[in-house]
């Protein structure tokens, strides 16, 4: 049975959760930024070490990604862990706001 007080415990543990789930988010940001700046100056050592070759802009591009390669892993890994991060803090607050929209219904379910 749903009463009040099951809310409130609910409500509690989003809470920590929700704090949590942020804390994860900061540090996941963190390496995805980064990450982003590591694989950006490597791709530009890399284009650079090719300027003096006769080849067009595409083919420098590509072999600076493949150069680059563990960098681009990297960025790619942490920019899926900041997605993964974001749709969970979605998902506490779904769950919070069920919570609430559940505890109005218990309470209006009491007062009668």
């Amino acid at each position: 049975m749903v009463t009040p007080q099951t809310i409130e415990q609910r409500l509690l543990a989003l809470s920590k959760e929700i704090d949590e789930a942020h804390n994860y988010l900061e540090d996941a940001e963190r390496a995805y930024h980064k990450s982003k700046a590591a694989f950006e100056i490597a791709v530009a050592r890399a284009r650079l070490s090719h300027h003096q070759s006769k080849l067009r802009v595409q083919d420098i591009q590509d072999l600076a990604l493949l150069e680059t390669e563990t960098e681009y892993h990297a960025l790619q890994i942490s920019e899926a862990q900041v997605k993964a991060a974001r749709a969970n803090a979605t998902r506490i607050r779904t769950q919070v706001d069920i919570a609430r929209s559940i505890g109005t219904s218990v309470r209006a379910s009491l007062e009668m």
